[in-house]
């Protein structure tokens, strides 16, 4: 835990007792303040006081007696409209913040030099996280990873100056971190995602663009026109005031990035030449262009932070990836099953879709907007389609004419006709692919739930097969 104390001896509204909104009640109350947390949900207040946090009606509270509120990432700070916490805050002048803010706050007090690498992007900031800490750990470094990858930022352990955070950053958690100031800040991508919380897609770039615009070192992508944006805007900056530092990074072939992938080949440019940091071909989780990008940036971090060339290779190679990101569960015969239930936009499902040829295609949940028409020039990829959850009408609408497809309703039954169908498959590698391009929430309670009820259908029917055969 990080003891935060920077609101010691002070009142502290807090609002959302989930996961990081506990942690944070537990860092503040370790660090001395005085919290009045509340949240809408009986469950959550009850597990807060049985874990001895104060819980208050902060509806009936004065708030001009609170130093600052801190609001959990999930609740609304602008739109569809701010939630009334932060109406109520606004009103009397406090501020409004989250517990990404009282990280850098802390990180500031205690060890200002200690490494400190925040990433994000619409796409690819969980594998990113992941594989930068990995590259680190495989080099011997004290690396915490955490934050909206899984483990609250405050649960982890105190910044020092040998120990290096990653941290995964979502444009919700970087809303409510106004001073967020990371040694290494980084911006893979941007698509319009979340816009129901940001109003716009200017809203939602310039959020991010927060969190690299006052970092010392800003590695940003120039493979979308938002970003491209950024980054010129960036480079303009550390012309006039040498900061940031903006190391521009491409997943494909350019001499005008300083870090990109060729064949396959994660690639390093400067004044003294170009140099090879790792071989993605011989790194099994790594496989698609994605993820070619989310590697450039992972190495382009660990070589910013001191690794060798060497130690960067090495680690690519034994990165086990994430769980619901092109996830490899096991093969029956031919056929390779593959877990990508992060996949929850068509941006998103895009990335697997390139990266396999003969599909058998699990897809649906609760849409988001634009649907997958975007995917359609992929659709020859496709050897069948497997309809799921709420978006089968409109999915079934746009496959229509195109791509073979069947109405299955739940994740059982198209796991099962998927695995069907493709052992039939002529081909050298068909691939059993959940990539939903959809939210869980018509279906599942998140989006690993929904991976992980996959995981174990496939893990059945492995089983059933390996049976099956000792009997013959």
């Amino acid at each position: 835990m990080i003891p935060v104390r920077s609101f010691e001896g002070r009142k502290v509204a807090l609002f959302g007792l989930g996961g990081s909104g506990m942690a944070t009640a537990r860092a503040l109350l370790a660090g001395g303040a005085d919290v009045a947390a509340w949240d809408d949900g009986e469950a959550a207040k009850g597990k807060a006081r049985a874990a001895g946090i104060p819980v208050v009606d902060l509806a009936g509270a004065e708030w001009r007696d609170f130093a600052a509120l801190v609001l959990s990432p999930g609740v609304p700070l602008t739109h569809p409209e701010p939630h009334w916490t932060a109406r109520r805050a606004r009103a009397v002048g406090i501020e409004v913040i989250g517990d990404i803010e009282l990280f850098c706050r802390e990180r500031r007090r205690v060890a200002p030099l200690s490494p400190f690498v925040a990433i994000t992007g619409t796409n690819g900031k969980s594998t990113t996280a992941a594989l930068t800490a990995h590259l680190l750990w495989q080099a011997g470094r004290d690396t915490q990873l955490g934050g909206n990858i899984g483990t609250p930022i405050l649960e982890l352990e105190p910044p020092s100056a040998g120990r290096v955070h990653v941290i995964e950053c979502s444009s919700f958690q970087i809303d409510l971190a106004p001073s967020i100031d990371p040694t290494i800040g980084a911006l893979i991508n941007l698509t319009p995602d979340h816009l129901d919380r940001h109003g716009t897609m200017e809203n939602y770039s310039a959020i991010k663009e927060r969190l690299v615009a006052q970092a010392e070192t800003a590695l940003v992508g120039v493979d979308d026109e938002p970003s491209r944006a950024i980054a010129a805007r960036l480079k303009e900056r550390e012309a006039t005031n040498g900061r940031p530092h903006i190391v521009t990074i491409s997943s494909t072939p350019s001499e005008a990035s300083d870090v990109y992938v060729e064949n396959r080949m994660v690639c390093s440019h400067d004044r003294e030449g170009t140099s090879v940091l790792g071989d993605l071909e011989r790194a099994p989780a790594l496989r698609g262009a994605h993820n070619g990008q989310n590697a450039a940036f992972a190495c382009a971090a660990a070589r910013t932070l001191g690794l060798s060339s060497r130690e960067i290779a090495s680690g690519l190679l034994t990165f086990p990836g994430l769980a619901h990101r092109m996830e490899q569960l096991g093969r029956i015969g031919r056929v390779l099953f593959v877990n990508d239930s992060k996949a929850t936009n068509a941006d998103a499902a895009e990335k697997a879709l390139l990266s396999f040829s003969d599909i058998f295609w699990i897809l649906g949940g609760k849409p988001k907007e634009g649907g997958i028409e975007p995917l359609r020039p992929l659709f020859p990829r496709i050897a069948k389609a497997f309809l799921i959850g709420a978006a089968s009408d409109a999915f079934a609408a746009t496959l229509e004419g195109s791509v073979e497809f069947e109405r299955c309703g739940a994740l059982e039954v198209a796991t099962e006709a998927a695995a069907r169908d493709a052992a039939l498959s002529p081909a050298k590698e068909p691939v059993v692919l959940l990539s939903p391009a959809c939210a869980s929430y018509d279906q599942f309670a998140n989006f690993e739930a929904r991976g992980d009820r996959f995981r174990a259908l496939v893990q059945d029917l492995i089983a059933a097969r390996k049976g099956a055969k000792a009997h013959v």
